[in-house]
């Protein structure tokens, strides 16, 4: 609150008679003695009456009389001062004196009493309903001591301005103020009180008059003197406005007749408050500032204050004006989530003060214009969160008047307050249950659907429920806390009726429904994720007033148990709310259309099932679940957990983990039912029903086949797969409900992901350390494994490797017949890759055989069918699996030479040349040179190197090939060269491959010796003459290639390169003759490069 220096001007003119003269102390003695019918009297009035009112209607009120009024006029209660200068709630702060924590004792509310009970409030004067003093705060380490005045107005018990000379801005009360409003509640005997100035002036002469205006002049002559003189002048000018006036102001005087009586609030720094923490944008605890601001608004609704409302109305101007909106709706953008949540609240309030039972109806008038104007602007939000952004091709794939969304209007966060407004509490019906705890009728035998009273003789309202639900909400927070039990408490044994007579409606026509195979969706509107949280609301009334009722138990004060109160004989309410939780989540209700609005569902689940989780659960509460959980599995339609379901109805894996956690200790068959019952998720299932068209309340969806607009499926199927690790777990060591368990597994998920998660699971499950393998539960992990992989081979999943590994795993704990099986079914569970680098190999390594226990006989037999494995993979994928079929079968020679026959088979046509070298080089490496060189003698017919390509990967293996025949033999390296000239156009590799060739004596010594014993290979002889004609042919032709397009930076590392030519040339017999006319050719061609020849003259002449 911004405090001003400056007083406030005066409410209104005081002029008339006043009492006796004199001052005294006011307050009222510290005996016990019986009240005064005064101060009875004086009470009433300043509690209710304006001074004004009072003056008006005696025409002389005596001193007394006045001192008391004045007196009782302030505010008496702690609680309200509290809350108009904390966020914290409850009236229990003014008992507290200890500081709980460094953010609670930086609080106003608490920095005031901690000031006053130091002593630092003084000069504290009340002169008529304006109470002044001077609050000193302590110097500290960093900071003086200060000194601020405080000045407080007030009427009718209520705070109606504060100014403070500490200069803080906030929308709460400062501590200064707070310790002096504190001392006028707490010692009250310890004030001067004074009768309003206006009656003191009015005792003096004219003598005293003059004397007293001159001595305060003189006290405070630089801050009075220029106003002194203004006013003096105006009274003396005849025509002045101040003499056409009757009377003089008089701040001290109370309030006038038109006053509105509500407690100080300072609307600019709410406005400023609101605008700075949505400036932030959720960053810096502005979220929660704001959710506190919300708080307020309800505790001031609930102590009947009218600043909620209207500081309601500021905080809604505030979010109306945030430049976001229009920039989200510009770029098609959503809000924030939590942003959003903000939003919800405010609309939620809006509702709360429309529907106040005891709101004049102007004041609703009033609102009801507000919320339409705030309404009608463009950039309001919408109620489901969506602004046709979420939905972008929906709209568009939709045959002509398939839906009615473009001309149906939007409906905003304000519509429900908005249609709230022409709801009233008028009925008589209403009016008896909400007042009475005793309004039954026994005698009433109406049974129809809208009946008054149930069979019991206790009352029924029959409403849309989210309304009626809003209307108990409101009276909660208006501070009619019964009020709303008893309508709770009616709402919710209306629903109780209404299940029943559903369940007897189902059973009766169950044949048919089922017959049919369709279901419909009764609720137009889920309870559960609804705008106004109708579960959340009766939940909260009964809980309530259920812990209040535990501990006026626990004081000795019995508890409200009794019939009259719309409870069964020994139900107690907090059975009734764990109830109606029950009943709101089993509820068949649609998906919601919308990101926003389809996150609302699961949140608010998770947090009612969250409260639910806080009870403790007792026979009573066991009773009412296995009640609810047999209605779920039999209410048919009307049940989240009926035997067929809308196809896009909300899922109940969530609600259904939670019944079955809390009656398995207690009944685990109905547990089982249950759970098993909510795996489904039809809306994936292609088979699903679309829905009942025969009755037009039902919902049906628009495009019955399409793939579901769900935003949330991810988080619904990762529920489903929680709820099936949770019966799992639950069912180990029992055979029949696992198998039971993992049929419900196979058949409802669709998600290899989660199927993988949960074989997981079991695996580890099964496999704890402080027990035994279940080999049962093992055996699960593994089915659940082969599905993954059926479901995954022929996708991709980036965690296939991951999931391939984690089965052979699995199988080898299981046993050897495990991993036999999986290897004789591989083509339906792996790529051929997979089985052989990683399933083959796995199964023939040591570990593998060491933790199974395998004798040889059995090594033996599951080596064979590894191998077998390996050979089938390298005929169908000999380009991968080739290798590796070589390596599992070097010890069955039978097998090795069938896996070297696949080889050769496929080398013609289906391997490329690098598989083809490796494969060589593995030969080489085992001790089979022949066959290495036939299968590089194979690779390099697929080979082809470039002029360029001087750097390609293949040039190793092409020199490792070439060193390969030239040490078995010159037959060998005469039948590669051919091969090596055709497949190799780069010069500086052949110049090289022809250097090693001369080295040394084929077949004699390995070709990297640098000394030689036999004869060497004549340059001028096949095969190496070929070899020699084809580099130099190469070199011109790479020369010309480049001089085609030579750049002048590049003519340095030309002329490298002709020398290294030269090189080449100078080889044969008449290499220098070649060398010389290729260079004058090359003068002679490209003489336009004249720098270019200018350097191959200087270097070769």
């Amino acid at each position: 609150m911004a405090e001003r220096v400056q007083q406030p001007p005066a409410k209104r003119l005081c002029c008339r008679p006043g009492g006796a003269s004199g001052s005294g102390q006011g307050g009222p003695s510290r005996t016990h003695s019986p009240e005064s019918l005064l101060d009875i009297a004086a009470r009433r009035v300043a509690e209710k009456w304006p001074f004004q009112r009072v003056e008006e209607r005696f025409e002389r009120i005596p001193e007394p009389v006045q001192r008391r009024i004045v007196y009782w006029s302030f505010p008496r209660s702690e609680r309200e001062i509290c809350m108009y200068s904390s966020f914290n709630t409850g009236a229990e702060e003014s008992a507290a004196t200890a500081a709980e924590g460094s953010d609670e004792t930086r609080l106003p509310f608490r920095r005031g009493i901690a000031l006053l009970e130091s002593g630092c409030v003084d000069n504290v004067l009340q002169v008529g309903f304006h109470l002044s003093g001077t609050v000193t705060e302590p110097a500290t380490p960093s900071e003086p001591e200060v000194v601020c005045s405080v000045a407080i107005s007030f009427d009718r018990c209520k705070i109606t301005s504060v100014t403070c000379g500490c200069g803080n801005k906030d929308i709460f009360y400062c501590a200064h103020v707070v310790a002096l409003s504190l001392y006028r509640v707490r010692r009250p005997e310890q004030v001067k009180l004074h009768l309003p100035i206006s009656e003191t002036l009015f005792q003096m002469n004219r003598d005293q008059l003059q004397k007293f205006v001159q001595y305060l002049i003189t006290v405070h002559h630089t801050e009075v003197l220029p106003t002194a003189q203004k006013l003096a002048d105006e009274i003396l000018s005849q025509n002045s406005e101040i003499n056409q006036v009757h009377g003089a102001p008089d701040p001290t005087a109370g309030a006038s007749v038109d006053d509105e009586n509500c407690w100080h609030l300072d609307e600019e720094q709410v406005q400023e408050q609101v605008k700075l923490f949505l400036s932030q944008g959720g960053y810096h605890g502005s979220g929660k500032q704001l959710n506190l601001l919300f708080s307020k608004v309800r505790e001031m609704l609930k102590m009947r204050d009218s600043n909620g409302a209207r500081m309601l109305t500021l905080i809604t101007e505030q979010f109306m004006a945030d430049p976001r909106l229009a920039l989200w709706r510009q770029q098609g953008t959503t809000m924030t989530d939590k942003y959003r949540q903000l939003w919800d609240e405010l609309g939620a309030l809006w509702m709360c003060i429309v529907l106040n039972p005891h709101c004049k109806a102007e004041q609703k008038a009033a609102w009801l214009r507000q919320l339409k104007k705030w309404n009608g602007v463009d950039v309001c939000p919408w109620e489901d969160g969506n602004h046709g952004n979420e939905l972008p091709n929906l709209t568009n794939a939709l045959p002509q008047g398939a839906h009615d969304s473009g001309t149906r209007p939007h409906r905003t966060v304000f519509t429900r307050a908005i249609e709230a407004c022409d709801l009233h509490w008028q009925d008589s019906h209403l009016q008896h249950i909400i007042s009475d705890d005793l309004y039954t009728n026994y005698c009433y035998h109406d049974n129809t659907e809208n009946s008054l009273f149930d069979s019991r003789g206790w009352p029924l309202w029959h409403e849309h429920v989210p309304t009626a639900c809003a209307r108990v909400d409101a009276l909660r927070s208006h501070g009619y806390p019964r009020e709303a039990l008893r309508l709770a408490i009616a709402i919710v044994n209306t629903l109780r009726r209404q299940q029943q007579k559903q369940l007897e409606l189902f059973r009766n026509h169950k044949k048919d429904l089922l017959h049919k195979g369709m279901t419909s969706i009764t609720n137009l509107e889920g309870w559960v994720g609804h705008p106004l949280d109708p579960i959340g609301t009766l939940f909260s009334t009964l809980m309530e007033t259920g812990r209040s009722d535990e501990e006026s138990s626990q004081a000795c004060i019995p508890p409200h148990l009794c019939v009259s109160d719309g409870l069964e004989k020994g139900e107690s309410y907090l059975a009734l709310a764990v109830e109606t939780a029950l009943m709101g989540l089993g509820q068949q209700r649609i998906m919601p259309d919308g990101l926003y609005a389809q996150e609302k569902v699961c949140r608010n689940e998770e947090h009612l099932i969250a409260k639910l989780q806080e009870v403790e659960l007792d026979d009573s509460l066991i009773k009412i679940f296995r009640k609810q959980a047999v209605f779920l599995l039999e209410g048919g339609p009307y049940s989240g957990l009926g035997e067929i379901i809308y196809r896009e109805s909300v899922p109940m894996h969530t609600f259904a983990k939670y019944l079955f956690t809390s009656l398995l200790p207690h009944d685990a068959e109905l547990a089982y039912k249950i759970a098993l019952r909510a795996m489904r998720l039809p809306v994936l299932e292609s088979t699903a029903p679309s829905g009942d068209m025969s009755r037009p309340h039902h919902i049906v969806s628009v495009v019955p086949n399409r793939y579901p607009r769900w935003f949330t499926l991810s988080h619904i199927e990762s529920q489903q797969c929680e709820l099936a690790s949770t019966m799992l777990t639950a069912a180990k060591g029992d055979a029949r409900k696992l198998e039971t368990v993992l049929e419900s597994i196979q058949k409802n998920i669709h998600s290899s992901s989660h199927i993988f998660k949960l074989a997981q699971d079991a695996f580890k499950i099964a496999t704890l350390m402080d027990s035994l393998p279940d080999i049962t539960l093992l055996k699960v992990s593994l089915e659940l494994g082969l599905q993954v992989m059926r479901m995954t081979l022929s996708t991709l999943n980036w965690r296939r490797r991951e999931m391939v590994r984690w089965l052979v795993t699995c199988a080898t704990e299981v046993g050897v017949y495990a991993l036999d099986s999986i290897m004789q079914s591989w083509f339906t569970l792996f790529t051929p890759t997979e089985a052989t680098s990683i399933v083959a190999t796995t199964v023939m390594s040591n570990s593998t055989i060491v933790r199974l226990h395998l004798d040889c006989h059995q090594q033996e037999n599951l080596a064979n069918s590894a191998r077998t494995l390996a050979l089938q993979c390298a005929m169908k994928d000999p380009q991968n699996c080739a290798l590796s079929a070589l390596t599992l079968c070097e010890k069955d020679h039978i097998a090795f030479e069938t896996a070297y026959q696949i080889v050769l088979d496929a080398a013609t046509t289906g391997m490329s040349y690098t598989q083809l070298f490796t494969i060589a080089r593995y030969m080489e490496h085992r001790g089979y040179p022949m066959r290495a060189y036939k299968l590089a003698t194979l690779a390099m017919a697929h080979l082809n190197l470039s002029y360029n390509q001087d750097t390609h990967p293949a040039i190793n293996d092409v020199l490792w090939a070439c060193a390969l025949s030239h040490s078995l033999g010159k037959n060998e390296l005469a039948a590669i060269i051919p091969l090596v000239v055709k497949s190799v156009k780069c010069a500086t590799v052949l110049s090289d491959i022809l250097r090693r060739c001369t080295l040394t004596t084929p077949g004699m010594v390995a070709l990297h010796s640098r000394r030689n014993s036999g004869k060497l290979m004549s340059l001028d002889k096949a095969p190496l003459r070929q070899l020699l004609d084809a580099t130099i042919g190469a070199y011109i032709n790479t020369t010309h290639s480049r001089l085609t397009h030579i750049s002048p930076r590049h003519y340095s590392e030309f002329i490298e390169f002709l020398s290294k030519a030269r090189e080449t040339f100078l080889m044969a017999h008449d290499g220098h003759i070649q060398f010389t006319q290729f260079i004058d050719n090359l003068k002679q061609i490209y003489k336009g490069k004249k720098k270019l020849m200018m350097l191959v003259r200087e270097r070769f002449g």
